[in-house]
């Protein structure tokens, strides 16, 4: 079964009255940056966090009687299990979600409060998925797929018909990809009305199984592998998201793990808007000039902000230390009374602010009588870095950087 710009139409206005028309709003820094102008999309905004929400709806509300009275079950990775989770309770449905025991806790969390029953199972979504639709054959519940299905694919493509009246002269889109339910719908509708507008899809580079379903003409089985884009891990592009991918889709890209979370830590500082790794790479790959989309007028869709903060708090951890504002320095002193004291006034001098020490006498080549400091400095940049390792050599200090 296909899916029409018809269909698109009639998901719409199903579900208009229950889901939140997202901003698409102009950034004029990371226009700057990317040499374009670029629309952010902000489906993270949504009531459960994520565009999923969308086909989620759609498909629920084309349900039958009996379907409904059955309950409904699904398997996701967090943001199609909230989104079922959610929709599935406000309709008096009984739902069940199959998450992967590697799962965020932050989303395991938010599709039990919605309500659902939730299992932990496998050890990524395949495997969750297959549990998923045991357990529905077993109980005669009705299985929700998170992307190949018309309904669900019908209900993201929305984002499409919105971005068409939000951004005058639209000339690309760009779309993450997991197995392709979003980038089929919304790439239908912006084709079929105009098909000048290019369209982008981007994975992530560790499970690129979308792109290697158009380069095979049939779906293919990448192998599993971790990734911070954990909402766009699936190993296997769908039946139907394929063939709408292969008719409507100009262009798909990959972009890396730290260019995913350089994306991120630049939507939250500059944009002030908080992305999970899935909801980033579309940014991703106009920062690191992945696309063809040079100049063009560029919406990209922010389609999640379901991030664990803890791996937030690493990202923006590691963020600071690629762009010089962290460091770790080893220096070495002699150890008497005083030396600390006269040390921490240089750094102070010149304007390092020192986040973290630790001493160390046995180590690193110590020499007796003298102790190792390492020192986690808050810095403005790798120049300010060379300040402080130039002020450190003339006061006589032995040092090095720690990478």
């Amino acid at each position: 079964m296909s899916v029409s710009l018809q269909d698109v139409r009639a998901a719409r206005a199903r579900i208009r009255d229950f889901i939140y028309r997202s901003p698409a709003q102009r950034s004029a820094a990371l226009s700057e940056m990317t040499g374009q102008q670029v629309f952010l999309k902000l489906d993270n905004l949504q009531r459960t966090g994520a565009f999923k929400e969308r086909g989620a709806l759609n498909k629920i509300l084309t349900l039958s009687d009996s379907e409904k009275s059955r309950g409904v079950i699904a398997a996701s990775a967090g943001n199609h299990a909230q989104a079922v989770a959610f929709h599935a309770m406000q309709h008096g449905i009984k739902a069940r979600i199959v998450m992967p025991l590697m799962t965020p806790l932050v989303k395991v969390s938010s599709t039990a409060a919605f309500g659902a029953e939730v299992v932990l199972h496998g050890t990524n979504y395949d495997e969750a998925c297959t549990e998923a639709l045991r357990q529905g054959d077993v109980e005669e519940m009705t299985f929700l797929h998170p992307f190949d299905d018309a309904e669900v694919i019908a209900g993201q493509g929305t984002i499409g018909l919105e971005l068409l009246e939000q951004v005058d002269a639209l000339e690309a889109v760009v779309v993450p990809i997991g197995g392709g339910g979003l980038i089929s719908g919304v790439a239908c509708a912006i084709k079929e009305s105009n098909p000048k507008i290019r369209v982008v899809g981007v994975q992530t580079e560790r499970l690129p199984s979308m792109l290697r379903a158009a380069e095979a003409g049939k779906p293919v089985t990448v192998p599993a592998e971790a990734t911070i884009a954990d909402g766009i891990a699936v190993r296997r592009a769908g039946e139907q998201t394929l063939g709408l991918v292969q008719r409507y889709v100009d262009e798909i890209v990959t972009v890396d793990e730290e260019e995913i979370a350089k994306a991120i830590l630049i939507l939250l500082e500059r944009e002030k808007t908080l992305a999970e790794g899935a909801g980033a790479v579309g940014l991703a790959a106009l920062l690191q000039r992945k696309t063809s989309l040079n100049g063009r007028r560029t919406a990209v869709l922010v389609g999640g902000g379901n991030i664990d903060v803890s791996l937030l708090a690493k990202i923006i951890e590691r963020g600071l230390v690629k762009d010089g504002r962290r460091t770790r320095l080893r220096i070495h002193l002699t150890d008497r009374p005083g030396a600390l004291h006269q040390l921490t006034k240089i750094l102070a001098d010149v304007r390092a602010n020192i986040v973290q020490t630790s001493h160390d006498r046995a180590y690193y080549g110590v020499n007796l009588g003298d102790t190792v400091i390492d020192f986690t400095l808050e810095t403005r940049g790798y120049e300010h870095i060379r300040e402080i390792a130039d002020v450190l050599t003339a006061a006589g200090y032995r040092h090095e950087r720690i990478e």
